[in-house]
């Protein structure tokens, strides 16, 4: 087999968009494959290639909810059980799941965190409403960092 037939067979595998193709001469055989990732679902946001590590900017609750009677002694935080990138919505340009003021009950998806390139559903572990939101979206969160206040 000449150079000339590997590269017919590579032309083929892109133009046909095949993962592999093999073929066999005789004693020669030849498999090209091409390095296929697992196809991601078109909800899911793509992270960007790089991810600058800028620290949280500082958030206090809103003043609305601060002249109300708030009991600080009963506000519940939502921490980040993973190191990752917070993503506030479902996919880019679409609403974010939950804003300030936005009631919850206990299993509402607040955000997706995602780590290793898995896609992961954060979930409301109390009932309540959202008094603040601490993270930027498409930040690098820590692991037990708060993401969200619920009173």
């Amino acid at each position: 087999m000449d150079i000339k037939t590997v590269k017919a067979l590579a032309k083929i595998l892109d133009e046909k968009k095949l993962s592999a193709i093999e073929i066999a001469q005789g004693d020669v055989r030849i498999r090209i494959e091409r390095n296929c990732e697992a196809p991601q679902p078109a909800a899911v946001p793509q992270p960007k290639e790089e991810k600058e590590l800028r620290p949280a900017p500082a958030r206090t609750v809103s003043p609305t909810l601060a002249s109300s009677a708030i009991d600080f002694n009963n506000i519940k935080e939502v921490k980040s059980p993973m190191v990752g990138v917070f993503y506030a919505a479902p996919s880019p340009g679409s609403a974010p799941f939950v804003k300030v003021g936005d009631k919850v009950k206990k299993g509402t998806v607040l955000c997706i965190i995602e780590a290793m390139k898995l896609m992961n559903e954060i979930c409301s572990e109390y009932d309540g409403e959202i008094v603040d939101i601490c993270v930027e979206n498409e930040q690098i969160v820590e692991y037990g960092q708060t993401l969200f206040k619920i009173y």
